[in-house]
């Protein structure tokens, strides 16, 4: 089951109650998910789910004692499976606390924010290897530069051009290096990586698969899978889940990312997941057209590579969706993945 949409998308305006806990000498609060979050870690991740959620609150007790926390209100709402609550630091100044539980899609988040260095991101202050917990930056108000509703998404409808273009310039500025990486951080995920699981999937489909995705489309995306194999330019540190949700605004600068899904890849990569939300809203080549030109421009990437990577987006969301038997879902991926094929870009 996918995840993607991130697990932190609460709104972190500070509420009247809020605002009197951090005035208060609150000392106890209870340590509890959020009931959405409560609900998607036992659905994801079984077994291993139900023990983080009994372990979180002797966790969080931990981290706390470490790092000389103090935990001042309750987890925010809207994410899927961490636990992030702000605390009060030993200095009197607030913070984040974020006690996930670690997948293949956020186990590098720690390691992203560490090269961002709060330079366009959140600042990470603290971060334990044994849990995956970070210790990070409130950003504050916290609006996000655009809600998500979940799919369709609403990136692509022009009033939100600027919207884009805002995140395109600060998704360029992101790009970097890994450097100084400290040993025990997690090993930045590849894009090629990726690339060689979608190759295997779309090789020997499954029968449900088989049956929901058209030849040409399976062609054309292993096409494109031979070609992302080998990346164009240098590797930097990218990211997976570009939404607008993910950029919040702040008072240190106007808008910074939160919850990074990094990967270690070529610069048209950050363009596949923002390229393909923005094509949802209105299915067409000649939409696709037209977001493959403006995202690849403002991102300053190659459009056919831009192109390549939101068509194999697509794909994935084809194949989760089958997975997941989501067949709402479905016919809009196909569709977002028909645009994308059939777009001169491509």
């Amino acid at each position: 089951m996918s995840v993607i949409w991130a697990e932190f998308q609460a709104d972190h305006r500070l509420s009247s109650e809020l605002r009197a806990w951090q005035g208060s000498r609150v000392t106890t609060v209870p340590i509890e998910v959020p009931p959405e979050v409560e609900e998607t870690v036992r659905e994801v991740f079984g077994a291993a789910g139900e023990r983080w959620l009994g372990e979180l609150p002797g966790l969080v007790e931990k981290l706390c004692g470490t790092w000389g926390l103090t935990v001042i209100g309750p987890a925010f709402g809207g994410g899927t499976h961490a636990f992030v609550a702000p605390v009060r630091r030993g200095d009197g100044s607030v913070a984040v606390l974020k006690v996930p539980v670690v997948d293949e899609e956020n186990v590098a988040e720690a390691t992203g924010l560490f090269c961002y260095g709060g330079d366009g991101a959140v600042t990470l202050y603290g971060f334990d290897a044994g849990s995956g917990a970070m210790l990070m930056e409130w950003a504050r108000p916290g609006e996000p530069l655009l809600a998500q509703p979940g799919f369709p998404s609403l990136e692509g409808r022009p009033e939100n051009a600027s919207r884009v273009r805002l995140a395109c310039t600060l998704l360029r500025r992101l790009r970097r290096e890994p450097v100084g990486v400290p040993e025990d951080y997690p090993t930045l995920p590849t894009a090629t990586d990726m690339v060689e699981r979608w190759t295997s999937r779309l090789q020997h489909p499954e029968p449900e698969l088989a049956e929901v995705l058209p030849e040409d489309l399976r062609e054309r995306a292993l096409a494109w899978c031979a070609r992302l194999a080998v990346p164009a330019g240098p590797l930097l540190v990218v990211n997976r889940d570009t939404h607008l949700g993910n950029i919040v605004a702040a008072e240190r600068e106007p808008w910074l990312l939160i919850d990074p899904k990094p990967y270690l890849g070529e610069a048209a990569f950050d363009a596949g997941f923002l390229i393909m939300i923005q094509v949802q809203s209105a299915p067409t080549p000649e939409h696709a057209r037209a977001v493959v030109a403006a995202t690849a421009r403002d991102l300053d990437i190659p459009a056919d590579r831009a192109n390549g990577w939101a068509f194999l987006r697509a794909i994935e969301e084809i194949i989760w969706s089958v997975e997941d038997e989501d067949t709402e879902a479905l016919p809009l991926h196909l569709a977002v993945a028909h645009a994308l094929a059939t777009s001169p870009a491509s």
